[in-house]
């Protein structure tokens, strides 16, 4: 869960779930909000033309019939009363005179009657409704949800004879409500715009990039990988083209360093077996041995830059091998000249002859600096380790990088008498890094030295080519 929220996919997907979310809850808003406006002017309208009504009723009909209109107005919502004074102490100008102005209307157009309108909020401890009995009370507070709220219109119209229609009315705030409607609307229009999103995110933004960093790892491991079709969006094929620019030059600049190297060591061996030639026909012995010393000597180094030439070129394929028999097979191609000290079941993709070559060089290293080398291996994390340790005498820690550098050797740490030109390491490395690994040096706290390679394992190597 934790990868599909980290990659760009879930995470856009996870913004239009959200943001959905945000405009369906402002919608409900909205859209109670403006039920609720819409009911309370509903019921102000109706309360006014019964207060109209009721109050003409009054002032036509004789004394006798008052107190039968007002039973047969009165209702659980609205109550009616004729006192000498009103209850509406002032006038309020909250929105107020369209409710005035109804009932004004009503009576004629009457303009020298008082009216007074008075709208204020009703405290929830006074709900339901003082009017309804017990059982519409529980009704109504099931149907409100529990959250009550109000707003209390009271009205006070003079009669004539000095007497004052009371009016007295709640309107309950429907409360926020989710329709089922609603969620089904929420439901299709998330789902139709997700799998438009999928659709787009993985046909033109995800599958590219996820292309472009297959394609990246490969290159990284030495493979020859064509170039990537431009689809997607611009940036997306702007950042594909200069994928493929980068591919090409770096490819070109791999290229002409490696056949550099190999023309120079090749084009110098005839010279120099020329001049081993030349000197055997030296009459004097001691000049004679010199020369072909230090021919020798050349001849060496040139067969030493052919190798790291070798080893630059990266033409062989992977394959699929476990890590100890491959180690086993190792060892006994080099005479059990090593431990090997056995581990886990693993599969790695190598380059069997490269990845050979490679650790050769660093257990002859150990061998030769160290008198004795143990070999191991085992995982962490995504990766197969191998460990080669010798007893030598180590190397200065900032030197731990340098030796990796094409023919550098460490006066201090090796001696040059041992033999080598300083390019064992750095064709180590170069192999290891086109596996998508490296190799690391670290001084043992009880001596010698631990070199540590990195193979990614072969499941992950197969997912990201996936």
């Amino acid at each position: 869960m934790r990868r599909v929220l980290n990659s760009l996919r879930g995470q856009l997907v996870l913004l239009v779930i959200l943001a959905l979310a945000a405009a369906q809850a402002v919608s409900l808003w909205l859209f109670v909000d403006e039920r609720s406006l819409a009911v309370r002017a509903a019921l102000g309208a109706e309360t006014a033309g019964r207060a109209a009504n009721v109050a003409r009723l009054i002032e036509e009909a004789p004394a006798s019939l008052h107190a039968s209109i007002l039973r047969a107005a009165n209702s659980p919502l609205v109550r009616f009363g004729i006192a000498p004074e009103p209850e509406v102490e002032h006038m309020t100008h909250n929105g107020n005179g369209i409710v005035e102005e109804r009932v004004r209307a009503l009576l004629d157009g009457n303009f020298s009657r008082e009216i007074r309108v008075e709208l204020h909020e009703v405290d929830g401890a006074d709900l339901p409704l003082p009017h309804l009995d017990q059982e519409m009370a529980a009704m109504h507070r099931e149907m409100m949800r529990g959250h009550m709220s109000a707003i209390e219109l009271k009205l006070s119209i003079a009669l004539s004879g000095s007497q004052w229609l009371n009016v007295d009315t709640r309107f309950e705030r429907p409360p926020l409500q989710w329709p089922l409607y609603s969620t089904l609307t929420f439901a299709l229009t998330a789902g139709f715009i997700l799998i438009v999103v999928f659709w787009f995110l993985m046909s033109r933004v995800t599958g590219p990039l996820r292309r472009l960093s297959v394609a990246a790892d490969r290159l990284g491991r030495g493979e020859d990988v064509d170039a990537l079709p431009a689809v997607g969006p611009c940036e997306v094929q702007d950042l594909t083209d200069a994928f493929n620019r980068m591919q090409e030059r770096l490819k070109r600049f791999v290229a002409d360093r490696t056949r550099l190297l190999a023309a120079l060591g090749h084009d110098l061996r005839s010279p120099l077996t020329a001049m081993r030639v030349r000197a055997e026909f030296v009459d004097e012995e001691e000049t004679r041995d010199s020369l072909i010393s230090s021919i020798e000597e050349m001849q060496s180094m040139v067969d030493s830059v052919l190798a790291f030439a070798r080893g630059l070129a990266v033409s062989e394929p992977l394959e699929v091998c476990e890590l100890g028999k491959f180690l086993e097979q190792l060892r006994a191609d080099m005479l059990d000249r090593f431990d090997l000290h056995p581990g886990v079941t693993i599969e790695v993709g190598l380059r069997p002859n490269a990845m050979r070559r490679a650790l050769r060089n660093v257990i002859e290293n150990a061998l030769r600096y160290g008198g004795w080398a143990r070999v191991g291996y085992g995982i962490d994390g995504k990766n197969a380790l191998i460990t080669v340790v010798d007893s030598g005498p180590g190397i200065p820690e900032e030197d731990l990088e340098r030796v990796f550098d094409p023919f550098l050797r460490l006066e201090a740490s090796r001696s040059l008498e041992t033999g080598g030109y300083g390019l064992g390491l750095s064709i180590a490395r170069t192999i290891a890094r086109a596996h998508g690994g490296d190799i690391t040096l670290a001084n043992r706290p009880d001596g010698g030295l631990l070199a540590t390679l990195a193979i990614p394992l072969a499941k992950d190597q197969t997912e990201m080519e996936t």
